[in-house]
């Protein structure tokens, strides 16, 4: 098993299976030159994007970088979610946890170096 436990998550296994009907749907369409299908396999592909973001956000996925070994089981839940995990996207998009800080230097013309302003 990987020491990252990349996408055993309930957030990550569902996401994959509702996109792969999509773009299934969507293949189907682009074979028969069927706008409908063509259209509902878009839709299907986007309503698997919220649900993984959904499932995310409730507990079901898990923050990037290497997990416990007792949280990696597939049903395991994330308590920390609710709070946001730093560095995420989607914990960003959905306006729950932080920007991951960090320090940087500004060098200007004449050679000296300032702190750069954290925004």
């Amino acid at each position: 098993m990987s020491q990252y436990d990349e996408g055993h998550t309930v957030a990550g296994w569902t996401g994959t299976a509702i996109g792969t009907a999509g773009t299934a749907l969507l293949g189907a369409g682009v074979c028969l030159v069927s706008v409908p299908l063509i259209a509902g396999g878009l839709v299907v592909v986007a309503a698997a994007l919220l649900v993984t973001w959904v499932l995310h956000l409730a507990g079901w996925g898990k923050p990037p970088g290497v997990r416990p070994r007792a949280q990696w089981p597939m049903g395991a839940r994330d308590a920390d979610a609710r709070g946001g995990h730093p560095r995420c996207w989607s914990c960003r998009l959905a306006g729950r946890g932080s920007r991951a800080t960090g320090s940087a230097v500004v060098v200007s013309g004449d050679g000296e170096a300032e702190p750069a302003p954290v925004r």
